[in-house]
């Protein structure tokens, strides 16, 4: 196995209203975000399709959302926490993101309870003063690098991760057949024979997660038997699974389902990167395949990871960025 990154500097693309804004893996409304400034007071217009919004101070209000929605409550509960009175937040998210985020408010000056559950209660505060914060160790890399070991096999320990946030995606690479050890702080993975096909469902936390739906379909492609991949959080991102399919992977799809027959092996192939966990899950599949596989726009890739070639090379991968 041999893998080449394919370095650019990319102007705005199909895939991408603009470089580095995000991945067109759906629809993302910022509907709630709207609904929920209101409700706390703010004025909203819009105006040639932008957003302009205006308040002298907010006021606490209580903001059910239509669907759960990460960055809606986060943005809605920084909102809160300056507006006055009390704000409550039903059908909030759980991710451990939002209740990181939560963490570091409470820690300048914010007044916060319900932190983890789905009602958050933010009482307002005049002003939020300065503070130390650790942001938690990203679970998705986490997850990424245990993928490659199950699609690859092998023997690594990941250090200063988050084990009481990965329940979900651990159960997983078990059913794969991946030895797991697991610290507090550290990981162990020990992966020596192929992957068993695993189902899986995507969900909002603590379900199995989106961002990780790619990598472990990756794996898929390499299991003994027949696996099914439902997604159910974005209506578009199944873009990975023509790029495999270059691979030697066999994938079909049938609505928000991707049906997995797993292959004896993958080749490698010239392939092209559409949103930032298709890349990673490409760079897994081309560790596992035989030959050389080039990936093509990794500006997606690097908002999400930080010099993956560098640590993965670290543990024997023939791994290289190449302009």
């Amino acid at each position: 196995m041999t893998l080449r990154f394919l370095a650019q500097k990319t102007p705005p693309c199909q895939f991408c209203a603009q470089l580095c804004c995000g991945c067109a893996i759906g629809s993302r409304p910022v509907d709630q975000h709207i609904k929920g400034l209101q409700a706390l007071g703010a004025e909203v217009t819009i105006e040639a399709g932008y957003i302009h919004a205006k308040a002298k101070r907010l006021k606490g209000a209580r903001i059910v959302t239509d669907m759960i929605t990460v960055t809606g409550t986060e943005n809605l509960m920084m909102a809160a926490c300056l507006a006055e009175g009390e704000t409550v937040l039903e059908n909030a998210a759980r991710e451990p993101e939002v209740t990181d985020l939560a963490h570091l408010l409470v820690a300048m000056g914010a007044n916060i309870s319900g932190i983890g559950t789905d009602r958050i209660v933010i009482q307002g505060v005049e002003r939020l003063h300065g503070a130390q914060h650790s942001v938690i160790a990203d679970r998705i890399e986490t997850g990424t690098f245990l993928c490659a070991v199950a699609a690859a096999g092998g023997d690594i320990v990941l250090k200063n991760v988050r084990t009481d946030i990965l329940d979900a995606a651990l159960d997983k690479l078990r059913e794969f057949g991946v030895q797991l050890t697991v610290g507090d702080t550290w990981i162990r993975a020990q992966m020596d024979a192929r992957p068993k096909a695993v189902n899986f469902r995507t969900t909002e936390y603590p379900g199995f997660p989106t961002d990780m739906q790619a990598q472990f379909m990756a794996v898929n492609t390499l299991a003994l038997g027949s696996s099914h991949v439902t997604e159910t959080i974005f209506e578009n991102r199944f873009m990975h699974v023509q790029e495999m399919n270059r691979l030697g992977a066999d994938i079909e799809i049938e609505g928000n389902t991707a049906m997995v027959k797993g292959v004896e092996k993958l080749v490698g192939a010239p392939v092209m990167a559409t949103d930032l966990r298709a890349s990673a899950s490409l760079v897994i599949a081309a560790l596992a395949a035989q030959g050389e596989t080039l990936i093509d726009r990794i500006y997606h890739l690097d908002r999400g990871y930080d010099r993956m070639e560098v640590k993965l090379s670290a543990v024997g991968a023939n791994i290289r960025r190449i302009k």
